[in-house]
């Protein structure tokens, strides 16, 4: 017999994993809880941890968020959902948020029990990526907002405050541009099929529709019309055919007939082709592979669709560990700490004044009479004067910054050797260890070309012709030293690779940006924030010498104002020694590499400051120095 467990919360964590197996209709469901994110994978479902003290909070989300999932695998088709989904990132955010909130909504219908429930769990997810401390809709996700104006619609519940505030940031938006299409949300709700063209059409409303891709219901009536013409084509020859055979039969000769008798399946393929061909028609395919038109190729940059690209054969999206062994990478890193020894003094003290700055604001508040924490002090008088009074304690509260991930993007071209190669590597370390500290997230990418003049690119363009502006003509590397997820010490020795001798070439910045701006869209952050760090314009001299001069830095600015318009992504730049502020919306040129450290910690610090006057003040700083 197994030991009866003396975990009071072992009893509802049972009753909780039986029920959402019910509710998901899914006996063989097995559920967990963890601390790890949760989700489902395959089988298994993961739920929020429950401690011995089960406080309401605890029971309240586990339960919301096992609602949540057991409903969305209830009514929610794979098959049905990837049939419609979006290919923009964008619009596919959007898509999936409002499939999330049509399942609740049906489980909300069926069960009501389900949305109190859920509702704390979006409740508590919205207070703690800080949706109640938003005031500007551009600080706020668009495909959150729409998930919870479609909930909102179809339940007819008011939602928590802070999720309120987050809809009603976007609703004038939203109304204003889809309220036509919002109206047939009661007639295609039960319905997946319905609703995924509905939710295809609110994204279109609200201007992704070039996200889209092509409409998976124009396929099908295509197909259907080949079906029929197909069909027709099958029964004409049905009402002459036998007179026609039976003349062909008295014309032949025997060796023919012979050939006939011996496979007639082959003689009726030759005849079928040979009708074909003289009614100049396709032969016909064997079922289910009706021929299509092939869909046209994507675009290869969202932002310019006309940007064009010789040929990504030879493109590299590489880690940095692959392009170095281990030995030479400590070797490297222990190079670029000796070139910055003089700088390492005033690096950290910034570096801890941009880690106060943090978390004094995310340490910011009390909570008072309290049965344990810390002693308040303050109230002490109350017990002398009545000793029978109770000891009171106070608890700091935290208040979280929202899920963030930051992702530094820095420019590996030749121009930036020496000094300000070194300088921008050792500030983005300690950025990335500085921020680890306050729970923040922190990518570091780098950009560059795999050789100069060309590389292979030039070489196939050389041998295939010359043809005329062929676009983009170098072979890309893109860097990646530290993934959001790593921890900052496995990936401390990739940084000094920008040392390596070689390593720098030239600079294509906006299929970079796109690149980095990709990465984090795909992110599940609330908040996503994107530093640019780049001494110059794109700079690629094989490309240029064959297609127009602004070429490389046309494609630059339609990125950028691509990025700046979804409002996805929070983006900046730094210059060093080169004006960026003509780029970008929000940029700072610094013209010694030494005030780097300084400009990329006030501009990091100003963005995650929670007073208004203050971020005004970094939106409208142009330059530094």
């Amino acid at each position: 017999m197994s030991k009866p467990s003396d975990n009071p919360a072992d009893p509802f964590k049972k009753a909780l994993a039986e029920a959402t197996k019910v509710m998901a209709d899914d006996p063989d469901l097995s559920v967990s809880y963890t601390v790890d994110p949760s989700g489902v994978s395959g089988d298994a479902m993961r739920l929020p941890q429950i401690s011995r003290r089960m406080t309401r909070d605890e029971v309240m989300l586990a339960r919301g968020t096992a609602d949540a999932l057991a409903l969305y695998r209830r009514y929610h088709d794979g098959a049905t959902h990837a049939r419609y989904v979006p290919q923009g990132d964008m619009a596919r955010e959007l898509y999936e948020a409002m499939e999330t909130a049509r399942c609740e909504a049906m489980g909300a219908r069926d069960m009501p029990g389900t949305a109190g429930n859920i509702d704390a769990k979006i409740g508590h997810e919205a207070a703690r990526r800080g949706y109640g401390q938003v005031r500007d809709s551009s600080d706020a996700p668009l495909s959150v907002a729409a998930g919870y104006l479609i909930r909102h619609l179809a339940t007819g519940r008011d939602l928590p405050a802070d999720a309120a505030n987050v809809m009603d940031l976007w609703r004038g938006f939203m109304e204003d541009h889809a309220s036509e299409t919002l109206g047939a949300l009661e007639d295609t709700l039960s319905d997946q099929a319905a609703f995924a063209k509905f939710a295809r059409q609110v994204i279109s409303d609200f201007g992704y529709g070039d996200q889209l891709g092509d409409d998976p219901d124009d396929f099908d009536d295509d197909s259907d019309d080949q079906g029929e013409e197909d069909s027709a084509d099958d029964q004409e020859p049905d009402s002459t055919g036998q007179d026609d055979d039976e003349s062909e039969d008295a014309d032949a000769s025997p060796e023919q007939s012979q050939e006939d008798t011996a496979d007639p399946s082959q003689a009726q393929v030759s005849m079928d082709d040979a009708a074909d061909q003289e009614m100049g028609e396709e032969v016909e395919m064997p079922e289910g592979e009706a021929p299509l038109d092939p869909p046209p190729p994507a675009p290869i940059s969202e932002a310019d669709p006309d940007y064009a690209v010789y040929t990504q054969d030879f493109d590299e999206e590489i880690a940095a560990e692959e392009l170095a062994e281990p030995i030479e990478l400590e070797r490297l890193r222990a190079y670029l700490d000796q070139q910055l020894e003089p700088l390492k003094g005033a690096v950290s003290r910034l570096a801890n004044k941009l880690q106060r700055r943090l978390q004094a604001q995310q340490n910011r508040s009390w909570e008072f009479d309290r049965e344990e924490g810390i002693l308040d002090a303050g109230r002490l008088a109350r017990v002398v004067a009545n000793p029978t009074t109770p000891l009171s304690f106070k608890v700091e509260k935290d208040t979280e910054f929202r899920d963030t991930v930051v992702t530094l993007l820095l420019d590996n071209s030749g121009s930036m050797r020496g000094r300000p190669i070194s300088i921008a590597a050792i500030c983005a370390d300690v950025l990335a260890r500085t921020l680890e500290r306050c729970s923040v997230k922190v990518e570091i990418l780098g950009f560059t070309t795999r050789a100069w003049k060309g590389g292979q690119s030039r070489e196939a363009w050389l041998n295939a012709g010359r043809e005329q502006q062929p676009g983009r003509l170098n072979d890309l590397r893109h860097i990646v030293y530290k993934h959001a997820d790593a921890p900052w010490r496995r990936t401390r020795d990739n940084l000094g690779l920008m040392m390596k001798e070689g390593l720098l070439k030239e600079n294509i910045d906006g299929e970079a940006l796109e690149w980095a701006h990709r990465r984090m869209v795909a992110r599940h952050e609330a908040r996503k924030i994107l530093m640019v760090i780049s001494d110059g314009a794109p700079v690629d001299d094989s490309t240029l010498s064959v297609n127009p001069a602004n070429y490389l830095e046309k494609h630059l600015r339609d990125v950028i104002a691509m990025v700046e318009r979804r409002r996805a992504v929070e983006l900046l730049a730094i210059g060093i020694g080169h004006d960026v502020t003509r780029y970008y919306e929000r940029a700072v040129t610094i013209t010694d590499v030494e005030q780097l450290a300084g400009a990329m910690t006030e501009q990091l610090a100003a963005l995650f400051d929670t007073d208004p006057r203050a971020r005004a003040r970094f939106a409208g700083m142009k330059r530094a120095g």
